[in-house]
């Protein structure tokens, strides 16, 4: 059974991962020593591949990327074994290195213009019903990519009704017009992760901007009142409690709808070392608290991601937000 998770492994990731060293500033107080995995974070291996491989086969068809696979995360084989997957635009390469990503980082590639007809086609050979799309960061772009995300979205509505997620970068100098061109054609769900809490971004986001993010979200919501909302973070970084419950605050006076709350896990050891586990018991806590805050749902966990189980938090939230 080992000898057959490491053969899944290989074929998975199949991208050389952490090729590239991260350098990682390091904080007064801050534990850099690996802390053991505990016993309730455990990823179950599927013990029939064959969905996964031909869920890879449509993706690799269509010369198509994801985050699952650039970001090494810990749903990969769950959601490809369910024929899903989070498509990753504008490339491999991020115009930023934030320490807790797996992505590579450096000189991006021009953009495929083919992409939105590609991605497009995909959705098709995987007959989905509500799609995640997100995006490498793109500084280099005058538009920072927003109206390759708002091609994406033509293409797809051209070919099928489908819900449709956009998972955004903070779009940075160029917020509102991203805004504006995405409007033209909004997504079912608008989402932007502030991913921490604002004391530990100049560590953990550098580059971005607590208040812009926060602004983003707020604008976008302003413009389309009937788009769902939605944001995140990763937990076990160095936050506190009270910061945690700040930033629910921060995001529901955002206007944002649905909050997703996850465990950091390190992606490799130049990564940043996880600081803290969060156990069960204060997922749930940190739920009950968002919901008291007033956001419509939260799905906090640690394996939960901001795409992870996407239809599913769709639906849930839809019977409270539109009362269907």
């Amino acid at each position: 059974m080992y000898e057959k998770k490491i053969n899944v492994l290989r074929n998975i990731h199949s991208k050389k991962l952490y090729k590239k060293e991260i350098l990682v500033k390091v904080l007064p107080n801050f534990n850099d020593h690996i802390l053991k995995k505990p016993d309730w974070i455990k990823v179950r291996f599927p013990s029939n591949i064959d969905k996964i491989k031909n869920t890879k086969r449509i993706l690799r068809k269509h010369k198509l990327n994801t985050v699952c696979e650039q970001a090494a995360c810990p749903n990969l084989f769950e959601c490809f074994n369910k024929g899903t997957a989070t498509f990753m635009i504008l490339g491999t390469t991020c115009t930023r290195r934030c320490p807790f990503c797996a992505v590579d980082h450096g000189k991006p590639l021009n953009i495929n213009v083919n992409e939105p007809i590609q991605l497009s086609k995909a959705i098709l050979d995987l007959d989905l019903n509500h799609v995640v799309i997100t995006s490498v960061v793109r500084d280099d772009l005058k538009d920072r990519g927003a109206k390759h995300f708002s091609n994406c979205i033509q293409a797809i509505r051209t070919n099928r009704n489908i819900i449709i997620e956009i998972l955004v970068p903070d779009f940075k100098g160029v917020l509102q017009d991203a805004i504006q061109t995405i409007s033209v054609f909004p997504p079912d769900i608008f989402n932007h992760n502030l991913e921490n809490v604002p004391r530990l971004y100049k560590f953990v986001r550098p580059g971005a901007n607590y208040k812009q993010s926060l602004r983003l979200l707020e604008l976008f919501k302003i413009k389309n009142s009937d788009v769902i909302t939605k944001s995140g973070l990763m937990l076990g970084l160095g936050e506190t409690t009270k910061e945690i419950i700040q930033v629910m605050k921060d995001l529901f006076n955002s206007g944002v709808n649905i909050l997703t709350l996850g465990q950091y896990l390190q992606p490799s050891n130049s990564h940043i070392p996880v600081q803290r586990y969060i156990s069960p018991l204060e997922f749930l806590q940190l739920e009950e608290q968002a919901l008291s805050i007033g956001f419509e749902r939260a799905f906090c966990g640690s394996l939960v991601r901001s795409s992870y189980h996407a239809e599913l938090q769709y639906h849930k939230s839809l019977t409270i937000l539109k009362g269907t």
